[in-house]
């Protein structure tokens, strides 16, 4: 297996326990594709900015990128991702999926699977909210940003970008985010004990290429069954920004464009192609 570090990442007997290393994530892993190769930086723009270049100069399926902390972290609609360094988990994971540019929505889905399960494999039961967030107790714990290459109507490369909040304090929260923190939460503050980041990181790749193989074998139906099962909002009304205005229903399904399907009246149902939610059962979410 190849490992590379670009950034000054040095892994010596010198390095404090809480940083992230190859070796350590290595041994935990059971991948066969997922974490080939690994590149770890110490500060990056974004690790979804470095794997789309990784990728644009072929990279294989597979690639993961890991950051020690991020400056331009995003989440959806450019939104900044809380990045303190040395605290949580920071990943892009390349794929490149024989789909047309329309599934990718479903395929992306895998990524708030795979994290979802790995939190939840911490003791901290986790569950998903369209369209990508992973929640505790209704509380924002991490998200993905998935970002695809496509040319002349072909998925070149698809980028599964993960952050999640490992072992960040409520201060750190407060401090980071402001009122919002009080929507957000970390697995060490669920758990009542520090995570190792390592184990963690192992643990969420090795999740990840099962959800990428049973999408390969079963195809987007298995995708959608499992998040449908995992779905936080599913049969409780929200409230959902969209740039044309904000629109209200009961949640019905994800269905298999990927689109939240709300029912407004009964018997008047109609899928969601875009947008975020805003408030759930009445309770603000943003």
């Amino acid at each position: 297996m190849n490992a590379t570090a670009r950034l000054p990442i040095v892994e010596d007997a010198h390095r404090n326990d809480d940083a992230l290393s190859i070796d350590l994530i290595r041994r935990a892993l059971g991948t066969r594709n997922v974490g080939f190769e690994i590149h770890l930086f110490g500060v990056v723009s974004s690790t979804n900015d470095v794997a789309h270049r990784l990728a644009e100069e072929g990279a294989r399926e597979g690639t993961v990128v890991l950051a020690e902390a991020q400056h331009a972290g995003r989440r959806r609609f450019g939104r900044p991702w809380f990045s303190p360094e040395r605290a949580n988990l920071y990943a892009s994971v390349i794929f490149r999926p024989a789909i047309a540019p329309a599934a990718a929505p479903v395929f992306t889905m895998i990524a708030s699977l795979a994290l979802a399960d790995a939190v939840t494999g911490e003791g901290v039961p986790a569950t998903v909210r369209w369209p990508n967030d992973v929640v505790v107790a209704g509380r924002r714990i991490g998200g993905t940003l998935a970002t695809a290459a496509v040319t002349r109507d072909v998925v070149q490369h698809v980028v599964l970008g993960v952050g999640v909040n490992l072992n960040v304090s409520r201060d750190a929260l407060t401090a980071g985010l402001g009122p919002a923190a009080a929507l957000a939460t970390s697995v060490r503050e669920v758990a009542g004990r520090a995570v190792d980041r390592n184990r963690f990181a192992a643990s969420l790749l090795n999740r990840l290429e099962r959800w990428h193989g049973l999408y390969t074998d079963y195809g987007p139906e298995a995708i959608l069954v499992a998040w449908n099962q995992r779905d936080a909002v599913c049969g409780r009304m929200v409230e959902i920004s969209q740039p044309e205005g904000v629109r209200h229903g009961r949640v019905v399904r994800v269905d298999a464009d990927g689109r939240l399907v709300l029912e407004s009246r009964p018997g008047d149902r109609r899928p969601v192609a875009g947008g975020e939610i805003m408030a759930i059962d009445g309770m603000r979410t943003r």
